[in-house]
């Protein structure tokens, strides 16, 4: 599935979309819940206080995204990313 320069509101739940390209979407206030979403990509996305809850992002590609507010299983992306950073920092 190819998504782009959407600007409306999506709610995916219990949904294969692997593979998927989303590109210039607003996602801000998104929520995706038991969705299976590896091997997508995310280009110039707004996830700004989105929501994925039980969500399968292996092997996602994340490009000039806006990830404030943005939540994966009730957790910021931002501490996620800071603890990766830290712990690869550490080794």
């Amino acid at each position: 599935m190819k998504i782009s320069n959407t600007r409306e509101n999506l709610l995916a739940t219990n949904a294969d979309l692997a593979g998927s390209s989303f590109t210039n979407v607003n996602l801000r206030g998104t929520t995706f819940a038991d969705v299976n979403l590896s091997q997508s990509e995310f280009t110039d996305i707004n996830f700004s206080g989105a929501k994925f809850t039980n969500v399968n992002l292996t092997a996602v590609e994340i490009r000039d995204c806006d990830l404030n507010g943005f939540r994966i299983e009730g957790i910021p992306v931002f501490d996620l990313m800071r603890v990766y950073e830290e712990k690869g920092n550490a080794g």
